[in-house]
């Protein structure tokens, strides 16, 4: 932690050299977040609840996905841009540096205007917490924070699958980002409005409705069954098989030259 504070104090004094520019991009990102914040509320201002979901109870999932989203995008970029890594054969350094190279690329880049977002994200999820009609208690806020992690999991998880990829390919594949800022997407609405097969896809294939939809019914009392209460917990099992590809493209990694 001590070097990975290192490294983050390294991009932190890089980008405080243009303050202005990083200060407009950050503001960038806070006005595109809240865009997607306007369509949610343009869509409840015409039809009152969808699937039986108030405008308060969508806006505390569209948070969650939100705000775990906007963290891995920031502190996992290096996963996110890792075909550029893989093209100037960067990542031979990374591997001959005595540290594990999954740490390397994490701390390699970090993006910090995406804090615009996260700061959006924080912002409704204030908002939605006390309007939301939860009746909160200690298994409701544990549920809730796994929900936060479960999201981070998942979208990291997501990441390390594009990266992995970009092994065998060497460009990244756009369709990954049908499961990254497509997820985004479909995590602002409850699941279950998309249909039974785009939700046990979301849930048994890449485990979106996990930490979004199955949790939220615990939250809302509409469910109290124990799966979805320990739902996202699944989102944290997603990891090892994300973990499990990557380290099979680093076996099989052949340097690009330079």
């Amino acid at each position: 932690m001590k070097l990975y504070a290192k490294f983050f104090s390294l991009h932190l004094r890089s980008m405080m050299q243009y303050k202005s520019s990083f200060f407009l991009m950050t503001l960038g990102q806070f006005i595109l977040a809240f865009s997607a914040f306007l369509s949610v509320w343009f869509l409840f201002d015409r039809f009152h609840q969808v699937d039986g979901f108030t405008f308060e109870q969508v806006l505390l999932c569209f948070s969650v996905t939100l705000m775990a989203f906007s963290w891995c995008e920031g502190f996992f970029r290096g996963f996110d841009t890792f075909s550029s890594t893989i093209q100037n054969a960067e990542f031979d350094r990374i591997l001959l540096r005595p540290r594990n190279e999954i740490f390397l690329v994490l701390s390699g880049k970090i993006e910090l205007s995406k804090i615009g977002r996260l700061l959006q994200a924080f912002l409704v999820f204030l908002y939605a917490l006390p309007v939301s009609g939860v009746e909160w208690n200690v298994q409701r806020v544990l549920v809730l924070l796994f929900m936060l992690i479960g999201g981070v999991c998942v979208f990291c998880g997501l990441f390390l699958i594009y990266a992995a990829i970009c092994f065998f390919t060497v460009e990244g594949l756009e369709f990954m980002n049908i499961f990254t800022d497509g997820g985004k997407e479909f995590g602002s609405y409850p699941m279950s409005i998309y249909g039974d097969g785009i939700l046990r896809f979301f849930t048994f294939m890449v485990p979106i409705a996990c930490f979004q939809y199955w949790p939220l019914l615990y939250l809302l009392g509409k469910s109290d069954s124990l799966w979805c209460m320990l739902s996202p917990l699944v989102c944290i099992v997603f990891l090892l098989p994300c973990w499990g590809f990557w380290r099979f493209g680093v076996r099989h990694y052949q340097s690009t030259g330079s």
